[in-house]
Protein backbone atom coordinates (compact mmCIF):
# COMPACT_ATOMS: atom_id res chain seq x y z
CA UNK A 1 0.00 0.00 0.00
CA UNK A 2 1.52 3.58 -0.69
CA UNK A 3 2.15 5.35 2.21
CA UNK A 4 0.29 8.80 2.67
CA UNK A 5 2.67 11.76 3.22
CA UNK A 6 1.90 15.02 5.35
CA UNK A 7 1.34 16.97 2.46
CA UNK A 8 -1.86 15.18 1.23
CA UNK A 9 -2.37 12.35 3.97
CA UNK A 10 -5.55 11.23 2.38
CA UNK A 11 -4.26 10.89 -1.22
CA UNK A 12 -3.99 7.60 -2.53
CA UNK A 13 -2.23 6.10 -6.05
CA UNK A 14 -4.98 6.21 -7.37
CA UNK A 15 -6.09 9.36 -7.29
CA UNK A 16 -5.85 11.73 -10.72
CA UNK A 17 -6.57 15.44 -9.78
CA UNK A 18 -4.85 16.95 -12.52
CA UNK A 19 -6.77 15.21 -15.05
CA UNK A 20 -9.75 17.12 -13.76
CA UNK A 21 -7.81 20.39 -13.97
CA UNK A 22 -8.32 19.88 -17.54
CA UNK A 23 -11.93 18.28 -17.55
CA UNK A 24 -13.39 21.76 -15.78
CA UNK A 25 -13.11 25.10 -15.76
CA UNK A 26 -11.51 26.60 -12.69
CA UNK A 27 -13.46 29.08 -11.04
CA UNK A 28 -12.70 32.40 -10.03
CA UNK A 29 -11.05 32.74 -6.24
CA UNK A 30 -14.38 34.75 -4.81
CA UNK A 31 -16.58 33.49 -7.40
CA UNK A 32 -20.02 32.07 -5.88
CA UNK A 33 -20.97 28.60 -6.21
CA UNK A 34 -24.27 27.26 -6.85
CA UNK A 35 -25.12 24.32 -4.80
CA UNK A 36 -27.50 21.62 -4.66
CA UNK A 37 -28.77 19.43 -1.91
CA UNK A 38 -30.11 16.12 -1.59
CA UNK A 39 -31.54 15.19 1.72
CA UNK A 40 -32.38 17.72 4.21
CA UNK A 41 -33.34 14.89 7.20
CA UNK A 42 -31.54 15.10 10.41
CA UNK A 43 -27.77 15.39 9.02
CA UNK A 44 -28.74 16.82 6.01
CA UNK A 45 -29.83 19.66 7.94
CA UNK A 46 -26.34 19.70 9.58
CA UNK A 47 -24.47 19.98 6.66
CA UNK A 48 -26.60 22.08 5.34
CA UNK A 49 -25.80 24.68 8.18
CA UNK A 50 -21.85 24.12 7.60
CA UNK A 51 -22.07 25.41 3.77
CA UNK A 52 -24.37 28.33 4.15
CA UNK A 53 -21.37 29.42 6.66
CA UNK A 54 -19.75 30.59 3.62
CA UNK A 55 -20.36 33.29 1.76
CA UNK A 56 -19.04 32.31 -1.81
CA UNK A 57 -21.74 29.38 -1.45
CA UNK A 58 -25.46 29.84 -2.94
CA UNK A 59 -27.74 26.99 -1.81
CA UNK A 60 -30.07 27.00 -4.93
CA UNK A 61 -31.75 23.90 -5.25
CA UNK A 62 -33.08 21.47 -2.65
CA UNK A 63 -34.53 17.75 -3.31
CA UNK A 64 -36.25 15.95 -0.71
CA UNK A 65 -39.23 13.21 -0.21
CA UNK A 66 -40.35 14.87 2.87
CA UNK A 67 -41.82 18.70 2.14
CA UNK A 68 -41.67 19.57 5.46
CA UNK A 69 -37.69 19.09 5.18
CA UNK A 70 -37.55 21.61 1.92
CA UNK A 71 -39.63 24.27 3.61
CA UNK A 72 -37.58 24.04 6.80
CA UNK A 73 -34.38 24.00 4.57
CA UNK A 74 -35.68 26.75 2.16
CA UNK A 75 -36.47 29.30 4.90
CA UNK A 76 -32.93 28.64 6.73
CA UNK A 77 -31.23 29.11 3.56
CA UNK A 78 -33.00 33.01 3.25
CA UNK A 79 -33.78 32.71 -0.39
CA UNK A 80 -36.13 31.05 -2.56
CA UNK A 81 -34.26 27.96 -3.84
CA UNK A 82 -35.51 25.95 -6.19
CA UNK A 83 -37.74 22.81 -4.72
CA UNK A 84 -37.77 18.96 -5.83
CA UNK A 85 -39.02 15.96 -4.79
CA UNK A 86 -37.48 13.63 -7.31
CA UNK A 87 -33.15 13.93 -7.19
CA UNK A 88 -32.74 13.44 -10.67
CA UNK A 89 -34.16 16.62 -11.88
CA UNK A 90 -31.79 18.15 -9.45
CA UNK A 91 -28.88 17.17 -10.95
CA UNK A 92 -30.21 17.67 -14.24
CA UNK A 93 -30.04 21.46 -13.62
CA UNK A 94 -27.38 23.01 -15.53
CA UNK A 95 -27.49 25.90 -13.23
CA UNK A 96 -26.30 23.64 -10.52
CA UNK A 97 -22.33 23.79 -10.40
CA UNK A 98 -22.17 20.95 -7.59
CA UNK A 99 -24.73 18.72 -5.50
CA UNK A 100 -24.53 17.89 -2.15
CA UNK A 101 -25.92 14.37 -1.12
CA UNK A 102 -27.05 13.70 2.67
CA UNK A 103 -29.16 10.49 2.04
CA UNK A 104 -29.94 7.35 3.82
CA UNK A 105 -26.66 5.58 3.03
CA UNK A 106 -28.73 2.93 0.03
CA UNK A 107 -28.89 5.72 -1.98
CA UNK A 108 -25.48 7.44 -2.03
CA UNK A 109 -24.25 5.53 -5.09
CA UNK A 110 -26.85 5.75 -7.45
CA UNK A 111 -27.04 9.06 -6.74
CA UNK A 112 -23.05 9.85 -6.74
CA UNK A 113 -22.68 7.74 -10.02
CA UNK A 114 -26.00 9.81 -11.94
CA UNK A 115 -24.64 13.39 -10.74
CA UNK A 116 -20.89 12.79 -12.26
CA UNK A 117 -22.25 11.38 -15.03
CA UNK A 118 -24.48 14.86 -15.42
CA UNK A 119 -21.00 16.92 -14.84
CA UNK A 120 -21.65 17.60 -11.67
CA UNK A 121 -19.00 17.66 -8.50
CA UNK A 122 -20.22 15.87 -5.40
CA UNK A 123 -20.33 15.82 -1.43
CA UNK A 124 -21.50 12.46 -0.57
CA UNK A 125 -21.90 11.75 3.14
CA UNK A 126 -20.42 9.45 4.71
CA UNK A 127 -20.26 5.43 4.80
CA UNK A 128 -19.72 6.33 0.86
CA UNK A 129 -21.42 3.20 -0.28
CA UNK A 130 -23.31 -0.18 1.55
CA UNK A 131 -21.26 -2.45 -0.51
CA UNK A 132 -17.72 -2.24 -1.82
CA UNK A 133 -18.88 -2.73 -5.80
CA UNK A 134 -20.76 0.45 -4.87
CA UNK A 135 -17.75 2.26 -3.67
CA UNK A 136 -15.29 1.26 -6.31
CA UNK A 137 -18.17 2.30 -8.90
CA UNK A 138 -18.26 5.47 -7.12
CA UNK A 139 -14.48 5.93 -7.64
CA UNK A 140 -14.57 5.14 -11.07
CA UNK A 141 -17.50 8.00 -12.04
CA UNK A 142 -15.58 10.67 -10.44
CA UNK A 143 -12.74 9.46 -12.41
CA UNK A 144 -13.94 8.28 -15.75
CA UNK A 145 -16.12 12.33 -15.77
CA UNK A 146 -13.57 14.06 -14.36
CA UNK A 147 -15.18 15.27 -10.98
CA UNK A 148 -14.56 16.27 -7.95
CA UNK A 149 -15.95 13.63 -4.98
CA UNK A 150 -15.37 14.46 -1.36
CA UNK A 151 -16.51 12.28 1.21
CA UNK A 152 -18.07 13.24 4.61
CA UNK A 153 -15.59 12.12 7.09
CA UNK A 154 -14.95 16.05 8.06
CA UNK A 155 -11.91 14.97 10.13
CA UNK A 156 -10.23 14.79 7.75
CA UNK A 157 -9.93 18.62 7.14
CA UNK A 158 -9.69 18.96 10.91
CA UNK A 159 -6.07 20.04 11.44
CA UNK A 160 -5.72 18.67 14.79
CA UNK A 161 -6.41 15.39 13.25
CA UNK A 162 -3.84 15.89 10.70
CA UNK A 163 -1.51 16.76 13.31
CA UNK A 164 -2.08 13.21 15.38
CA UNK A 165 -2.09 11.25 12.42
CA UNK A 166 1.37 12.82 11.38
CA UNK A 167 2.84 12.19 14.60
CA UNK A 168 1.85 8.53 14.73
CA UNK A 169 2.80 7.58 11.06
CA UNK A 170 6.10 9.16 11.84
CA UNK A 171 6.68 7.00 14.86
CA UNK A 172 6.27 9.48 17.32
CA UNK A 173 4.76 7.08 19.75
CA UNK A 174 7.27 4.23 18.67
CA UNK A 175 6.17 0.87 17.04
CA UNK A 176 2.28 1.08 16.92
CA UNK A 177 1.06 -2.57 17.70
CA UNK A 178 -2.44 -2.14 18.75
CA UNK A 179 -5.37 0.44 18.23
CA UNK A 180 -8.47 0.62 19.94
CA UNK A 181 -11.31 2.62 19.03
CA UNK A 182 -15.14 2.58 21.05
CA UNK A 183 -18.62 2.86 20.41
CA UNK A 184 -20.28 2.73 23.30
CA UNK A 185 -24.21 4.00 23.30
CA UNK A 186 -26.44 2.34 25.64
CA UNK A 187 -29.95 1.88 24.62
CA UNK A 188 -31.48 -0.60 26.95
CA UNK A 189 -34.18 -1.34 27.93
CA UNK A 190 -36.08 0.04 24.87
CA UNK A 191 -33.88 0.51 22.21
CA UNK A 192 -35.44 1.59 19.36
CA UNK A 193 -38.95 -0.12 20.49
CA UNK A 194 -41.16 -2.75 18.48
CA UNK A 195 -43.74 -0.46 15.96
CA UNK A 196 -45.95 -2.52 13.57
CA UNK A 197 -46.02 -2.28 10.43
CA UNK A 198 -48.49 0.40 9.02
CA UNK A 199 -49.46 3.15 6.52
CA UNK A 200 -46.69 5.90 5.56
CA UNK A 201 -47.82 8.88 7.05
CA UNK A 202 -49.46 12.00 5.12
CA UNK A 203 -47.02 13.59 2.66
CA UNK A 204 -43.85 10.60 3.03
CA UNK A 205 -43.10 8.75 -0.45
CA UNK A 206 -42.48 5.55 1.27
CA UNK A 207 -41.71 4.41 -2.41
CA UNK A 208 -38.71 7.02 -3.27
CA UNK A 209 -37.58 6.61 0.47
CA UNK A 210 -37.12 2.85 -0.50
CA UNK A 211 -35.52 3.20 -4.04
CA UNK A 212 -33.33 0.03 -5.01
CA UNK A 213 -33.99 -1.29 -1.53
CA UNK A 214 -36.13 -4.13 -1.41
CA UNK A 215 -39.85 -3.58 -1.24
CA UNK A 216 -41.81 -3.84 2.12
CA UNK A 217 -44.20 -2.56 3.83
CA UNK A 218 -43.92 0.86 6.38
CA UNK A 219 -42.23 0.58 9.11
CA UNK A 220 -41.60 3.56 11.42
CA UNK A 221 -38.41 2.07 12.44
CA UNK A 222 -36.69 1.75 8.90
CA UNK A 223 -36.92 5.40 8.56
CA UNK A 224 -35.38 8.96 9.78
CA UNK A 225 -31.95 8.14 11.24
CA UNK A 226 -33.28 4.56 12.30
CA UNK A 227 -32.64 3.07 9.36
CA UNK A 228 -29.26 2.72 10.32
CA UNK A 229 -30.28 -0.38 12.05
CA UNK A 230 -31.62 -2.43 9.23
CA UNK A 231 -29.20 -3.58 6.50
CA UNK A 232 -31.44 -2.95 3.18
CA UNK A 233 -30.01 0.54 4.20
CA UNK A 234 -26.98 0.76 6.37
CA UNK A 235 -24.23 -1.02 7.94
CA UNK A 236 -25.12 -0.13 11.27
CA UNK A 237 -23.01 2.05 13.96
CA UNK A 238 -19.78 0.04 12.45
CA UNK A 239 -20.26 1.65 9.03
CA UNK A 240 -22.13 5.14 10.99
CA UNK A 241 -19.26 5.76 13.50
CA UNK A 242 -16.67 3.08 12.76
CA UNK A 243 -15.91 4.45 9.35
CA UNK A 244 -15.01 7.98 11.25
CA UNK A 245 -12.48 5.68 13.44
CA UNK A 246 -11.08 3.92 10.78
CA UNK A 247 -10.34 7.50 8.29
CA UNK A 248 -8.07 8.33 11.45
CA UNK A 249 -6.73 5.23 12.27
CA UNK A 250 -6.02 4.25 8.66
CA UNK A 251 -4.30 7.85 8.13
CA UNK A 252 -2.21 7.38 11.56
CA UNK A 253 -1.13 3.78 10.54
CA UNK A 254 0.03 4.96 6.60
CA UNK A 255 -2.40 1.72 5.48
CA UNK A 256 -5.59 1.91 3.60
CA UNK A 257 -6.47 -1.42 4.16
CA UNK A 258 -6.42 -4.76 6.55
CA UNK A 259 -5.13 -7.97 5.75
CA UNK A 260 -7.86 -10.03 7.73
CA UNK A 261 -10.57 -9.32 9.55
CA UNK A 262 -12.98 -11.39 12.10
CA UNK A 263 -16.22 -10.02 14.01
CA UNK A 264 -18.25 -11.37 16.66
CA UNK A 265 -21.53 -10.19 18.26
CA UNK A 266 -25.51 -9.88 18.03
CA UNK A 267 -28.52 -8.43 20.19
CA UNK A 268 -27.57 -9.44 23.35
CA UNK A 269 -29.53 -6.34 25.21
CA UNK A 270 -32.26 -5.02 23.23
CA UNK A 271 -35.68 -6.42 22.36
CA UNK A 272 -36.50 -4.10 19.57
CA UNK A 273 -37.41 -4.82 15.87
CA UNK A 274 -33.64 -4.17 14.83
CA UNK A 275 -31.43 -6.47 12.76
CA UNK A 276 -27.39 -4.67 13.54
CA UNK A 277 -25.73 -5.41 16.49
CA UNK A 278 -26.04 -3.83 19.65
CA UNK A 279 -22.76 -5.97 21.01
CA UNK A 280 -20.01 -6.37 19.26
CA UNK A 281 -16.29 -6.51 18.84
CA UNK A 282 -14.26 -6.49 15.40
CA UNK A 283 -10.51 -7.04 15.24
CA UNK A 284 -8.52 -6.20 12.00
CA UNK A 285 -5.01 -7.39 11.29
CA UNK A 286 -3.07 -3.90 9.03
CA UNK A 287 -0.06 -4.33 7.28
CA UNK A 288 3.22 -3.75 9.39
CA UNK A 289 1.60 -5.82 12.26
CA UNK A 290 -1.01 -3.56 13.96
CA UNK A 291 -4.36 -5.40 15.15
CA UNK A 292 -6.82 -2.97 15.15
CA UNK A 293 -10.63 -3.15 16.95
CA UNK A 294 -13.89 -1.64 17.26
CA UNK A 295 -15.62 -2.11 20.59
CA UNK A 296 -19.63 -1.05 20.05
CA UNK A 297 -21.12 -1.73 23.89
CA UNK A 298 -24.63 -1.76 24.56
CA UNK A 299 -23.99 -0.99 28.54
CA UNK A 300 -22.95 2.10 31.06
CA UNK A 301 -20.01 3.43 31.58
CA UNK A 302 -17.10 5.35 29.48
CA UNK A 303 -15.19 2.96 27.07
CA UNK A 304 -12.36 0.78 29.12
CA UNK A 305 -9.46 2.88 28.49
CA UNK A 306 -6.77 4.22 31.13
CA UNK A 307 -8.01 7.59 29.56
CA UNK A 308 -11.70 7.77 28.28
CA UNK A 309 -11.68 8.64 24.23
CA UNK A 310 -12.68 7.48 20.82
CA UNK A 311 -9.34 5.82 19.71
CA UNK A 312 -6.73 4.64 21.68
CA UNK A 313 -3.04 4.35 19.74
CA UNK A 314 -0.79 1.64 21.53
CA UNK A 315 2.74 2.50 21.06
CA UNK A 316 6.32 1.28 21.93
CA UNK A 317 7.00 4.24 23.43
CA UNK A 318 3.78 5.65 24.46
CA UNK A 319 0.16 5.69 23.96
CA UNK A 320 -2.37 8.63 22.48
CA UNK A 321 -5.59 9.01 23.46
CA UNK A 322 -7.46 10.33 20.89
CA UNK A 323 -11.23 12.34 21.37
CA UNK A 324 -13.11 14.05 19.04
CA UNK A 325 -11.62 17.37 20.91
CA UNK A 326 -8.15 16.76 20.96
CA UNK A 327 -5.86 14.02 22.21
CA UNK A 328 -3.29 13.14 24.73
CA UNK A 329 0.19 11.36 24.60
CA UNK A 330 1.18 9.44 27.63
CA UNK A 331 4.75 8.40 27.64
CA UNK A 332 5.66 4.71 28.45
CA UNK A 333 8.50 4.29 31.28
CA UNK A 334 11.12 2.39 29.01
CA UNK A 335 13.75 0.39 29.97
CA UNK A 336 17.04 -0.90 28.14
CA UNK A 337 17.15 -4.46 29.96
CA UNK A 338 16.16 -7.67 29.05
CA UNK A 339 12.55 -8.54 30.57
CA UNK A 340 13.67 -11.05 33.43
CA UNK A 341 13.82 -14.74 33.87
CA UNK A 342 11.69 -15.02 36.91
CA UNK A 343 13.25 -17.63 39.29
CA UNK A 344 12.38 -18.61 43.29
CA UNK A 345 16.36 -18.35 43.62
CA UNK A 346 16.95 -14.68 43.26
CA UNK A 347 13.93 -12.33 43.21
CA UNK A 348 15.72 -9.18 43.13
CA UNK A 349 16.82 -9.54 39.29
CA UNK A 350 12.97 -9.81 38.99
CA UNK A 351 12.06 -6.88 40.68
CA UNK A 352 15.26 -4.81 39.58
CA UNK A 353 14.76 -5.63 35.68
CA UNK A 354 13.07 -1.72 35.09
CA UNK A 355 16.23 -0.27 37.06
CA UNK A 356 17.20 2.88 34.77
CA UNK A 357 13.78 3.24 33.17
CA UNK A 358 12.32 6.40 31.38
CA UNK A 359 10.26 7.74 29.00
CA UNK A 360 11.79 8.50 25.45
CA UNK A 361 9.18 11.08 24.76
CA UNK A 362 6.99 13.71 25.80
CA UNK A 363 3.99 13.75 27.07
CA UNK A 364 1.51 16.43 25.25
CA UNK A 365 -2.16 17.49 25.68
CA UNK A 366 -3.89 19.05 22.44
CA UNK A 367 -6.88 20.44 22.22
CA UNK A 368 -9.17 21.00 18.65
CA UNK A 369 -11.93 20.55 16.95
CA UNK A 370 -13.74 18.75 14.20
CA UNK A 371 -15.98 21.32 12.26
CA UNK A 372 -18.65 20.22 9.60
CA UNK A 373 -17.62 23.53 8.03
CA UNK A 374 -14.31 23.16 7.50
CA UNK A 375 -14.88 20.03 5.49
CA UNK A 376 -17.31 22.15 3.72
CA UNK A 377 -14.52 24.81 2.69
CA UNK A 378 -12.37 22.15 1.84
CA UNK A 379 -14.89 20.94 -1.13
CA UNK A 380 -15.82 24.29 -2.38
CA UNK A 381 -12.15 25.35 -2.59
CA UNK A 382 -11.50 21.85 -4.53
CA UNK A 383 -14.52 22.91 -6.79
CA UNK A 384 -12.72 25.96 -7.51
CA UNK A 385 -8.90 24.79 -7.90
CA UNK A 386 -9.69 21.05 -8.99
CA UNK A 387 -7.51 20.01 -6.23
CA UNK A 388 -7.87 17.38 -4.41
CA UNK A 389 -10.23 17.15 -1.40
CA UNK A 390 -9.09 16.12 2.18
CA UNK A 391 -11.35 13.25 1.71
CA UNK A 392 -10.81 12.06 -1.57
CA UNK A 393 -13.68 9.73 -3.00
CA UNK A 394 -11.42 7.51 -3.23
CA UNK A 395 -9.96 7.42 0.58
CA UNK A 396 -13.55 7.20 1.77
CA UNK A 397 -14.13 4.24 -0.41
CA UNK A 398 -10.96 2.55 1.53
CA UNK A 399 -12.07 3.75 4.97
CA UNK A 400 -15.76 2.47 4.62
CA UNK A 401 -14.37 -0.71 2.61
CA UNK A 402 -12.48 -1.73 5.94
CA UNK A 403 -16.11 -1.43 8.17
CA UNK A 404 -17.97 -3.29 5.35
CA UNK A 405 -15.55 -6.07 4.83
CA UNK A 406 -16.45 -6.33 8.86
CA UNK A 407 -19.93 -6.46 8.78
CA UNK A 408 -19.50 -9.47 6.06
CA UNK A 409 -17.09 -10.93 8.51
CA UNK A 410 -19.94 -10.72 10.78
CA UNK A 411 -22.68 -12.03 8.97
CA UNK A 412 -20.88 -14.97 7.55
CA UNK A 413 -19.35 -15.82 10.94
CA UNK A 414 -16.07 -16.14 9.19
CA UNK A 415 -12.23 -15.01 9.18
CA UNK A 416 -11.80 -13.59 6.78
CA UNK A 417 -8.47 -12.15 4.15
CA UNK A 418 -8.63 -9.32 1.86
CA UNK A 419 -6.85 -8.55 -1.15
CA UNK A 420 -7.24 -5.14 -1.33
CA UNK A 421 -5.71 -4.64 -5.19
CA UNK A 422 -8.30 -6.84 -6.47
CA UNK A 423 -10.77 -5.96 -3.56
CA UNK A 424 -12.03 -9.64 -3.20
CA UNK A 425 -11.43 -11.85 -0.30
CA UNK A 426 -8.83 -14.77 -1.27
CA UNK A 427 -10.25 -17.87 1.41
CA UNK A 428 -14.39 -17.41 1.04
CA UNK A 429 -16.50 -17.26 -2.16
CA UNK A 430 -19.93 -17.16 0.03
CA UNK A 431 -17.96 -14.03 1.28
CA UNK A 432 -17.38 -12.32 -1.96
CA UNK A 433 -21.03 -13.08 -3.14
CA UNK A 434 -21.72 -10.01 -0.27
CA UNK A 435 -19.27 -7.75 -1.93
CA UNK A 436 -21.99 -6.36 -3.99
CA UNK A 437 -25.80 -6.91 -4.17
CA UNK A 438 -28.76 -6.67 -6.72
CA UNK A 439 -30.88 -3.27 -6.65
CA UNK A 440 -34.97 -3.59 -6.91
CA UNK A 441 -36.08 -3.22 -10.61
CA UNK A 442 -35.72 -0.74 -12.37
CA UNK A 443 -32.89 0.64 -10.61
CA UNK A 444 -29.49 0.09 -12.07
CA UNK A 445 -26.39 1.41 -10.75
CA UNK A 446 -24.14 1.96 -14.54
Amino acid sequence: MARITRRDFTKTAAVASATALSASRVYGANERLRIGFIGLGNRGDQVLSAFLEHKDCDVTALCDIYQPYVDFAAKKTGGTPKQFSDYRKLIAEKDIDAVVIVTPDHWHALQTVEACAAGKDVYCEKPLSMCVAEGRAMVRAARNNKRIVQCGIQRMSSTFCQEAAEIIRSGGIGKVTAVRAFHVQNEWPKGIGNPTDEKPPEGFDWEKWLGPAPAKKYNKNHTFYRFRWFYDYSGGQLTNFGVHYLAQIQASLGKDAPKSVVALGGKFANFDNREVPDTMEVLWHYPGDTLVTFSQFNATGAPPAAKPCEIEFRGTTGTMYFRTNGYEIVPEVVTNNEFAARTPLDRTIEKGWRVGAKPQIEAKMVSGKILDADHARNFLDCVKSRKTPTCDVEYGHRCTTAALIANIAHRTKTYLEWDAKAERFTNSEDANKLLSYEYRKPYKLN
